[in-house]
């Protein structure tokens, strides 16, 4: 059977694959977009019913299409962000093929491109973009057995309260998923234990302005002038209730047992690190630290955004913080489940190229990779912070496609 041949393959349909339709389109490159699932999957199902964006409707979206139905200061339901992706990809007239599943990429010998096996036949394209973004495979660490008598689940299967058995839950992970899932489960009257480790806690917004507006006028999207930082720390900020600061003293004098970072355990009784003190005052340093900033710009910009002095005022520590916690006997204090809302990783085994350094990671400056004619799109820190939200991604897409239109103008050159 002959391979359907395309210019262009585009691996994913979520935000970074329907951003790249867009800007191949703009330039004229014949491209496909092939999706294992739906459009917008993962908002679909791997979130919880009560999910919200990160940021704004008026930030977290395209240029070409504004949220019409919500206020530009709200936080988009799950089920409005994916129905906004299908929207932008019907009003761009994406080629987007679903229920399609890459299984693996691979050269082509003896010509350019690249065969793709997929699950309904064989694909060659002279150029493979990866939209598959950040959200992969759910990592789990392996610390608690599967035999210690309890539910495991990673936080993209949770859905909401009801789905839990009786007992109290331990939610692993101080990231926006992990603080709004224990935030939910201790209003649903859950006893809840909330273990975090190092974390980034910005404010959810200052003197009438959200923290995503103060990303882009203070250059942190872009990180003009970075500074040193571990790599996959979590973010504490999310849209939950309204959009507010994820304020780890807040949830402790709530009723949520906060613990350091759960380092192993030994038969039903989790060790906990002794950590907590110094997590949740880096995590202020962050804070306070975007306040001053803010302050300053507002002065030098001579802005006329009224003080909120409140803002720089700290509740007192909880008890659970005040003298934290070193271990948690999962039986004694009826833990029937844990939430682990420790994040993804990639899984680039059908990507049988040249395109990984010796760790398996994907090699590549701003997306385009060691493989020439492959690309990444849509991963955490692919050009800078902003890369694996909507807005970040969205412009990584359009330096791509550039790149793309550049080098198939090369491959059509002919000497005169």
């Amino acid at each position: 059977m002959t391979a359907e041949k395309i210019d262009t393959l585009v691996v994913g349909a979520g935000q970074a694959g329907i951003a790249m339709s867009e800007h191949l389109s703009r330039e004229g490159v014949p491209h496909l977009v092939l999706e294992r699932n739906r459009i917008a999957e993962a908002w679909r199902s791997q979130r919880w019913d009560s999910l919200v964006a990160n940021g704004p409707a008026w930030h977290d979206r395209f240029p070409g299409l504004a949220f019409d139905d919500i206020p530009p200061e709200s936080f988009p339901a799950k089920e409005r962000m994916a129905r906004y992706f299908e929207d932008y990809a019907a009003q761009i007239a994406a080629p987007v093929r679903t229920g399609v599943e890459v299984t693996r990429v691979r050269r082509c010998e003896g010509r350019p491109g690249f065969t793709v096996s997929t699950s309904q036949g064989e694909i060659e394209a002279q150029r493979v973009v990866v939209a598959t973004g950040p959200f992969q495979v759910p990592s789990v660490p392996k610390i608690v057995p599967e035999t210690a008598g309890l539910l495991q689940i990673h936080s993209s299967a949770y859905r909401n309260p009801g789905q839990l058995p009786e007992g109290a839950v331990l939610v692993v992970g101080g990231g926006a998923s992990g603080s709004q899932i224990a935030e939910e489960l201790q209003r649903a009257g859950r006893r809840v234990f909330l273990s975090i480790g190092e974390h980034y806690r910005p404010p959810r917004a200052y003197r009438q302005r959200d923290y995503c507006w103060w990303l882009g006028v203070l250059g942190k999207w872009d990180e003009f002038r970075p500074q040193a930082k571990k790599r996959h720390v979590a973010f504490a900020v999310s849209g939950y209730d309204g959009g507010k600061t994820v304020d780890f003293r807040r949830l402790g004098h709530a009723g949520i047992t906060v613990l350091g970072l759960t380092e192993g355990c030994d038969d039903g009784v989790l060790r906990i690190a002794d950590d907590l003190a110094a997590n949740i005052a880096e995590g202020d340093r962050a804070y306070l630290e975007v306040l001053a900033e803010a302050d300053a710009y507002v002065a030098r910009n001579g802005l006329d955004l009224p003080p909120e002095p409140e803002a720089w005022e700290m509740l007192p520590d909880p008890a659970c913080i005040r003298a934290p916690l070193r271990s948690l006997d999962l039986a004694a204090e009826g833990v029937g489940t844990i939430i682990w809302a420790t994040g993804f990783r990639f899984d680039f085994g059908w990507l049988q190229v040249a395109a990984f350094d010796e760790t398996g990671q994907p090699l590549h400056r701003r997306g385009i990779s060691a493989e020439p004619g492959v690309y990444f799109l849509g991963l955490p820190e692919l050009t800078n912070r902003a890369s694996s939200f909507i807005y970040g991604c969205y412009y990584d897409a359009k330096y791509i496609a550039t790149h793309i239109g550049v080098q198939r103008m090369y491959v059509a050159y002919e000497k005169t």
